[in-house]
């Protein structure tokens, strides 16, 4: 299947899109992301991360400030993270991803930048819209990132196999993201976040269906009458493996001045864990802008357990 959702960048753009992979993934040239853009070129991305999820900028020289101000432009922009409580000072937008601190707040040493596929606080009632990574801080080599497509994911599904997902909901949680006694893990108790979403969510602006599930965050699946633990289990690791398989990927390779800007309601990613054993700093700079509440293919909205709504400005 092929959606016809979204719309080619216009002839009298003046960004250029460079396709990356043939389901995701974008590079976008053309564009100073310093500078003061107009509404056409704000338009245009708009349009390229619409249809292929995730775009790239290469060569960008901006700090906290600029990297705030340009996600303004696509809407509000939140805190940094529910559970972060030191962001850099003067800027409670930015969440660092700084493998410095790992230790310090999970409680044990970290060989890996990241342990598996996720979509940014799917824990949230209303997970955040969009997420803007800026690489700060590189290994010489290693530390990529991948995203994968959760719209091509559903979309190439059996039909029979998308109509008995469509009626499904899956319960995310932060839990067991930290070890026990460790600042996240207590941060986590004191507030604890847990959403029913359903298990295919109705993207808001261009109507496509994509799988809601990743193995960072979602924990069981509901409204199947008989379904217990382990075959709850089975049925959402099939679903990861059909959401990750290598054909709806891009590998994105950090450079000095990269920024990906990516669409949190149609993708997962993935921090590839083959360089942090080797003990080099990477740090990256993340923000996030509000989303909406998720709909099912049937209309019935998220259900929040616990958890109050994450809100920008």
């Amino acid at each position: 299947m092929t959606s016809t959702a979204t719309q080619p960048i216009s002839s009298e753009s003046t960004i250029t899109v460079l396709p990356q992979s043939g389901y995701t993934g974008a590079e976008i040239a053309g564009v100073d992301l310093a500078s003061e853009l107009s509404d056409q070129v704000i338009a245009d991305i708009r349009r390229a991360l619409l249809q292929w999820k995730v775009v790239f900028f290469r060569d960008q020289s901006i700090g906290h400030a600029e990297q705030i101000a340009f996600a303004r432009r696509f809407g509000k922009v939140t805190p940094a993270h529910p559970y972060e409580e030191s962001p850099p000072e003067g800027f409670p937008e930015i969440l660092p991803i700084d493998s410095r601190r790992y230790a310090e707040r999970n409680g044990r040493k970290r060989t890996s930048y990241d342990s598996s596929w996720h979509t940014d606080v799917t824990a949230l009632v209303n997970p955040p819209a969009f997420s803007i990574l800026r690489a700060d801080t590189l290994p010489p080599y290693g530390g990529d990132t991948a995203w994968t497509n959760l719209v091509a994911a559903y979309e190439n599904l059996p039909a029979e196999v998308r109509d008995f997902v469509d009626i499904l909901d899956a319960e995310h949680t932060f839990e067991n993201r930290g070890t026990q006694g460790s600042t996240r893990t207590e941060l986590i108790a004191r507030n604890p976040l847990r959403t029913f979403h359903p298990v295919v969510r109705v993207h808001p602006e261009t109507g496509e269906r994509a799988l809601f599930v990743s193995p960072g965050f979602t924990r069981k699946l509901k409204n199947l009458r008989g379904l217990g633990p382990r075959l709850s289990s089975h049925i959402l690791d099939a679903l990861w493996e059909e959401a990750t398989r290598t054909e709806y990927t891009v590998r994105f390779r950090w450079q000095p001045g990269s920024v990906a800007f990516w669409d949190n309601r149609a993708t997962a990613h993935l921090a590839i864990s083959d360089a942090g054993h080797l003990g080099h700093d990477r740090v990256l700079y993340r923000v996030t802008l509000e989303g909406d509440i998720p709909v099912g293919v049937d209309g019935r909205a998220s259900e929040s357990v616990a958890g109050e709504p994450f809100y920008g400005s």
